[in-house]
């Protein structure tokens, strides 16, 4: 069997497998979901003077917010990891889960980043800043 044969049953055997098992696919989706909470909660107050509603809010006001936000983080988070465990019968490792949910983070971060603050750029030193944490 040459390598290009090798490298295609690789990847047939890893597509046949996440999609016989579920539990990869329902894991990554809860972190995306997570993710987004996530990043609202820890950055979306910063748009909050642009908002006649939040732009008088006290920090105690902006962190019972943050916090209220995140629980619909945590709700999604917990399970994620719960079911993706190997432990729990799930595909992947602790490490493999922490990893997932990194890169999972930075594309959140990045897309929410560029569409909330106008202001932002997004450059190559930022490309390799994420390239290190992963």
């Amino acid at each position: 069997m040459n390598s290009q044969n090798k490298g295609s049953v690789i990847l047939r055997s890893i597509i046949i497998y996440f999609f016989l098992n579920m539990k990869g696919i329902y894991t990554i989706a809860l972190l995306i979901v997570s993710n987004i909470f996530m990043t609202i909660a820890w950055y979306g107050h910063l748009k909050f003077k642009q908002f006649p509603l939040f732009s008088n809010l006290s920090i105690v006001g902006v962190i019972l917010i943050s916090w209220w936000i995140a629980l619909f983080e945590y709700s999604a988070q917990v399970p994620a990891n719960k079911m993706g465990f190997v432990e729990n019968g799930g595909p992947f490792t602790l490490w493999q889960l922490k990893v997932i949910q990194k890169v999972i983070t930075l594309i959140v971060f990045t897309g929410f980043t560029l569409i909330a603050f106008k202001n932002e750029t997004l450059r190559w030193n930022h490309l390799v800043g994420f390239v290190f944490l992963i």
